[in-house]
This record gives C-alpha cells, sequence and structure tokens, in this order.
C-alpha cells in the first residue's frame, strides 16, 4: 500500500514517509500534445505522471451534476496512458476528470 502525496507538498520526497511507501500523485491530461482530440472515431487524450500509478478517469456531461461514469481504470505505464472515448458525440458536452482508484 502506498501513501500518495501531490507536487509541492513539504516534507515528503519519497519513496517512505512513516515507514511506508510514498509515491508523487501528479497524472495530468495532456492537451498539447498530437494525441489529444479526435482520432479514428473516439476523443483521446493521454495521461501522464509518476510511473505505474494508478488512475482513474471519469467523463460528464455536467460539473455540477453527481454523475460521473469510468472510462478507464489502469496504471500509468512508463508514466504514460492513452484514453479514448468513443461515447463522446453522445452529449452536447462532456468533461473529463482523473482520480484514484
Amino acid at each position: 500500500m502506498f501513501l500518495y502525496y501531490l507536487p509541492g507538498t513539504a516534507g515528503w520526497s519519497g519513496p517512505f514517509f512513516a515507514g511506508r511507501w510514498a509515491r508523487l500523485w501528479n497524472p495530468l491530461i495532456q492537451t498539447s500534445d498530437p494525441s489529444f482530440g479526435v482520432r479514428t472515431n473516439r476523443f483521446g487524450f493521454n495521461v501522464t505522471g509518476t510511473t505505474n500509478l494508478p488512475v482513474v478517469v471519469e467523463a460528464s456531461t455536467s460539473l455540477a451534476g453527481p454523475t460521473w461514469v469510468p472510462l478507464q481504470e489502469d496504471l500509468l505505464a512508463d508514466g504514460s496512458l492513452y484514453v479514448g472515448d468513443p461515447e463522446w458525440t453522445n452529449s452536447p458536452t462532456r468533461f473529463y476528470r482523473i482520480r484514484s482508484p
């Protein structure tokens, strides 16, 4: 089991904190690389961060709404993960977020 810390958190430099494994929590949706946007009938993007960081990418039609649908749960193998959303055309707006499993 890992403890996760945010970038810039004082006193957390890994790989241990209080005798437990610690890992930087820094997943980020890449909006400026070539994978961002519509490709082969789906909207997609890369998520980058700490290698082997577990993430869940979710989608919603409203930022204020309580319904977030998981799109993909995986590890950032080699620090990167491609996420594709084939359902992106089923609503006029679509929002994405990253959370821990």
